[in-house]
């Protein structure tokens, strides 16, 4: 078995989209033949606990926790808010809505905390890596950001040891769509792309999870850009036999629209709202059978949103859930709700979510560019359609098709989730294989 060493700040039993990707490789690699050292901090910053994930950290796995000092005390100190955790969607686009302290906080976060907060590990962590190396030797380094201290602890590893290193961006550096919000000076800016381009040119390979991703990449590096997608994993979705926790008293399961995950002011579907209220408020039967389930965090505007336009009590806000409870309802619904962001880069996004979605079987109802990434992976698989945010009519046709749909089946027992070819591509374990040819590939050449 070869050995990589996969420096990752989330990590069970931290929850949420940032440790799927590298929880589902480290699961799979063994079967190809390498074995994960996971590097994570003791004490990070959760937006929520998900115990259950810890069932997927396999006995091949050795993960290595050391404490990280984190400046967010700081930001809570300011705000109020002491023994809180920090919103996931702190920063984002509507800047205007914002408190002072926010504000603050923001350019605080952008200006002297470069590139993120966890810089502050960077040094500490690379001291106790080499010392752990010597003993405990790799065959190879991984890094995923963000965060992007991540590629940074990774880069001088790399370069005092020799060992091959491959940087994994789940979503870009400079050009992810908050970076033009955090009010950066120019020194801050300057800064940020000139740690930016040293990781791309001094890593041995770079992994993006999108084609747009890998073309933009492309233009600012020669080291060789490789895309590894995100996926789902099969054993996420196996049958659970807990149908009947959903259905209502007369047997028959809602016409459930599900949205799982962050979902944020800037990527609020308003006009589905308002296309839901009018049909409800003028046909009965479809007031009583809908139902509007959300899990994860919700923008408050969204919640007051769907409130506005009648629909108070087809609604319902579970919160943060266990994944293996968002896999369930992901199962059970009659349309998944999937908003990318009103933002320009949304063309290049091709979200977790979208592939637990197609493992689920459930039609998709996408909001965001008709021509990006995820546009094109929609109309690959057959999974779903797109709507540009204002598609009134488009947005009607899918809610009539996916109503009709659910009026003409047993809506008593589980979904048909019999998964196409092109579905099955984006498997976790598939893809796990994927990045074990270019892990060897990477340490054959060097």
């Amino acid at each position: 078995m070869k050995k990589v060493l996969i420096i990752t700040y989330y990590w069970p039993p931290s929850g949420g989209s940032g440790v799927q990707r590298w929880l589902k490789f480290a699961k799979y690699l063994p079967q190809y033949g390498w074995e994960p050292v996971v590097y994570t901090p003791e004490n990070p910053e959760a937006n929520s606990i998900d115990e259950a994930l810890l069932k997927d950290v396999g006995p091949q796995t050795t993960v290595i926790k050391r404490k990280i000092v984190e400046p967010y005390g700081f930001y809570k100190a300011l705000s109020g808010k002491k023994g809180s955790q920090i919103k996931a969607n702190l920063v984002s686009s509507s800047n205007n809505k914002k408190s002072f302290v926010q504000r603050l906080s923001l350019f605080i976060r952008g200006n002297l905390f470069i590139p993120d907060p966890r810089i502050l590990w960077v040094s500490p962590s690379v001291r106790f890596l080499k010392k752990y190396l010597k003993e405990n030797p790799v065959d190879a380094i991984v890094s995923t950001g963000p965060p992007h201290s991540m590629h940074l602890i990774a880069k001088k590893l790399s370069k005092s040891t020799g060992i091959p290193w491959l940087a994994d961006f789940r979503d870009p550096w400079t050009g992810i769509f908050y970076f033009k919000h955090l009010g950066l000076s120019k020194f801050a800016y300057r800064r940020h792309r000139k740690l930016e381009q040293s990781v791309h040119n001094n890593a041995d390979r770079i992994v993006v999870v999108s084609e747009k991703m890998r073309r933009d990449f492309e233009k600012c590096t020669k080291t060789p850009v490789v895309t590894i997608t995100n996926g789902f994993d099969t054993d996420d979705f196996k049958p659970s036999g807990k149908d009947e926790e959903i259905l209502p008293g007369n047997g028959e399961k809602k016409f459930i629209l599900a949205h799982t995950g962050l979902m944020v002011d800037d990527g609020n579907p308003d006009t589905l709202w308002r296309v839901l209220g009018e049909r409800a408020s003028v046909d009965p039967d479809f007031r009583n059978n809908l139902e509007i389930r959300v899990m994860g965090q919700t923008d408050a505007s969204i919640i007051e949103d769907i409130k506005a336009n009648g629909l108070a009590d087809n609604f319902t806000d579970m919160g943060y859930v266990a994944h293996n409870t968002a896999t369930y309802w992901q199962q059970n619904a009659s349309l998944l709700l999937l908003p990318l962001r009103k933002e320009p880069e949304a063309t290049a996004i091709l979200t977790g979510k979208f592939f637990e979605y197609l493992a689920a079987g459930r039609p998709i109802l996408a909001f965001g560019p008709t021509e990006g990434d995820l546009a094109k992976a929609l109309a690959q698989t057959k999974s779903g359609i797109i709507c540009d945010w204002d598609q009134e009519d488009a947005i009607k046709k899918a809610i009539d098709t996916a109503y009709e749909d659910y009026l003409a089946h047993d809506n008593t027992k589980p979904a048909n989730r019999e998964l196409s070819e092109a579905a099955l591509k984006y498997s976790r374990r598939e893809l796990a294989g994927s990045l074990s040819v270019l892990l060897n590939e990477m340490i054959n050449k060097k």
